[in-house]
């Protein structure tokens, strides 16, 4: 099996060198280092940087991305069924979060039209007085 070198990986993948390294880092992608101590990539790099590039396009967070990769055998992509499952679970992640972000959309619009600009019993920024039972002040913000 013939390896790629860290440019030759970066012209096929249409990502920065910089951000191949990044994704090494984090255990995305593995390389060997050759005779001269230089990176070399199996060729299978090559399928999980687009399946990263894809599930970033998305919204997938890379913790999910590394969480799906380390069921995988080491050195080998995910094959079409595997691929199913891993969009499968993010497809729920990303419906949960469309629902979130719609609901905070038609708050949004509810805040705009009310005025109030209240801290304190704001739907946005406090949504069912949950900071209420704490007191006054900035509770939200106080050493988090």
């Amino acid at each position: 099996m013939q390896s790629l070198s860290v440019g030759e990986l970066a012209k096929r993948s249409g990502l920065a060198v910089s951000a191949l390294h990044f994704y090494e880092k984090k255990g995305l992608i593995r390389s060997v280092r050759n005779a001269g101590n230089q990176r070399r990539y199996a060729r299978d790099a090559l399928r999980r940087l687009a399946v990263i590039r894809v599930a970033q396009r998305v919204g997938v967070p890379l913790a999910s991305v590394r969480f799906a990769f380390a069921s995988l055998p080491d050195g080998r992509t995910p094959t079409r069924a595997e691929w199913a499952k891993m969009s499968a679970v993010w497809r729920n992640e990303l419906d949960a979060r469309i629902r979130d972000l719609q609901q905070l959309r038609d708050q949004l619009v509810d805040c705009i039209g009310c005025g109030c600009l209240s801290l304190r019993r704001c739907r946005l920024s406090n949504p069912g007085d949950a900071l209420g039972a704490l007191g006054d002040g900035p509770q939200r913000w106080s050493g988090t």
